[in-house]
């Protein structure tokens, strides 16, 4: 599968879908640290830069997948006509004009959490309507990083949207049994994963899960979107939690013990692309003629995705794909 990246960062989505064989047919990233790192790690992918110039790019072939997590701004989409043709620098709609443009089969939106109450949900109902106009079936689901191997807490909603179909993008965000309605009760918290790196700086980290997902499907914007919705329980299997993307580019601490006094530290960028997943020093390239500072390197690491959910999500969407042939 091809797929083309927007708002690509460090790119998240090729550290996690290279290793499963699916190949980048472009970027779109304009801040200059992580266009550094795309120039060193994928020479032979073109970044596009501004995706609101997007009616300029010749990319060749089909495009299968189109991924990105753009920046939530308020807006409202008066349905397909009219609205997509609005283009106010809003990056959330100019992601649905560039879905209009490619018409891949599939779709991979990511933000933070707070768009689902954003003026009120009508944000996330307004952006879920325009890509259900374009004719994509939807489910989001929050998924937390810390339930993927990576030692931090880290929600982030996703929306997956297939051409025509809902029950496929479906069955890539939730298992079989939770679409079938009965979703086992949730049980006693977890205890043994480590706080947020944003919660490290005051009391040591809280443990446990801050919002639960158990609460089983609810359709939501038209009758071929299916999301999960927060309920009174708790988190079984990917649960929900955060982490301060500005934490992390600051160079959060964490408790160093030496002979039973403790001090503290900062993390190290290496040790912050291992809590995002990538591999290590994925960051550190040149930039500006000299080696990446750790300034910019915190930042772009911060702001990524966490690549095993990543991975996790390609290889779904790899499986419904092979299945459909």
């Amino acid at each position: 599968m091809r797929y083309l990246s927007v708002c690509s960062g460090i790119e998240a989505a090729s550290a996690a879908w290279g290793p499963i064989g699916m190949e980048p047919a472009g970027f779109s990233e304009i801040e200059t640290f992580p266009c550094s790192v795309l120039a060193h790690r994928f020479p032979n992918v073109r970044n596009y830069g501004d995706m609101t110039r997007f009616e300029e790019w010749d990319i060749n072939g089909t495009i299968d997948i189109l991924v990105g997590g753009t920046p939530c701004q308020s807006f409202s989409v008066a349905g397909l006509r009219g609205g997509l043709e609005d283009d106010r620098g809003n990056l959330a709609l100019t992601y649905c004009r560039i879905l209009q443009k490619f018409r891949p089969r599939w779709f991979v939106w990511e933000n933070v959490p707070g768009v689902l109450s954003s003026n009120g949900g009508r944000d996330f109902g307004s952006i879920l309507g325009a890509m259900e106009e374009l004719g994509y079936g939807i489910a989001y689901r929050v998924l937390d990083a810390q339930y993927f191997g990576v030692p931090q807490r880290r929600r982030r909603v996703f929306v997956v949207g297939c051409a025509g179909d809902w029950r496929r993008a479906a069955e890539v965000l939730f298992e079989p049994g939770c679409l079938r309605g009965d979703s086992e009760k949730g049980g006693k918290k977890r205890k043994d994963i480590t706080g947020s790196l944003a919660s490290r700086t005051s009391a040591g980290g809280g443990l446990g899960t801050d919002f639960d997902l158990d609460g089983g499907l609810v359709a939501s914007a038209g009758p071929t979107v299916v999301g999960c919705l927060p309920s009174g329980g708790t988190s079984r299997g990917h649960g929900t939690a955060g982490v301060n993307n500005q934490a992390v580019s600051a160079g959060h601490v964490v408790p160093a013990v030496s002979n039973m006094s403790i001090g503290v530290r900062r993390l190290t960028p290496r040790e912050c692309e291992r809590l995002q997943g990538f591999p290590d020093n994925w960051t550190l390239v040149p930039h500006r003629n000299k080696p990446a500072a750790d300034g910019p390197r915190y930042k772009a690491i911060g702001n990524s995705m966490a690549v095993p959910v990543m991975r996790w999500i390609g290889e779904r969407i790899l499986l419904k794909g092979k299945k459909s042939l």
